[in-house]
This record gives structure tokens, sequence and C-alpha cells, in this order.
């Protein structure tokens, strides 16, 4: 999400870079994608991402799906109770900010 408006998930908990990651996989939850990919499309720098991608593989938030040449894809866990939560909540604010537009 390279523009400057942010979504209401990013608005909630806040513009940091793993909050960034994980808006950019749970729109995208159906994709896996290399790791510089997921860096690039969430703003994020490469170099940040490695700091805490470790984490992300570690409690299941996020797995790798296959090897295409040199790189591993990854994509969100969404068998992951957690995740599945998360999915959940950006869900629920994504239809509560839509909700007050209208009104």
């Amino acid at each position: 999400m390279k523009n400057n408006e942010n979504s209401v998930f990013i608005e909630i908990f806040g513009n940091n870079p793993i909050m960034k990651v994980l808006d950019f996989l749970i729109s995208f939850q159906a994709f896996d994608y290399p790791l510089t990919e997921i860096a690039k499309n969430s703003g994020v720098s490469y170099s940040t991402l490695q700091i805490f991608w470790s984490k992300l593989e570690r409690n299941n938030l996020v797995i790798k799906t296959r090897r295409v040449g040199k790189s591993d894809l990854y994509k969100l866990n969404t068998d992951n109770p957690a995740v599945k939560q998360l999915i959940k909540l950006d869900w629920n604010l994504l239809k509560g900010s839509e909700q007050e537009i209208s009104a």
C-alpha cells in the first residue's frame, strides 16, 4: 500500500512496519509472494522486513508456500486461529468505517 491513504487497520493499530506487512498480507491473503515483493508492496524496506520476519514465521502467522527459482514464497497462514481473528477484525473495522461514511 504505497499511497498516502492508510487502511482502517493501519489507522487503528499504527503505521509501523509489522502492521504494514500484516495489512498487506491480509488484503492479499489469497496470494503468495517473495519477501522482496512483500516489502515493496507493504512500503517497508527489505532490511526492516528481515528484522521481524522470523518472528512472524515462528508464531505461524505466515507460512512458506513454495520455492520458485531461488526465491521462497510466503503467504498469511489463514489456518492459524489468531490470523483468522485478525482477518475478522480487519473486516469488521472496514465494515464499521463504511457505515460511518454512509451515515
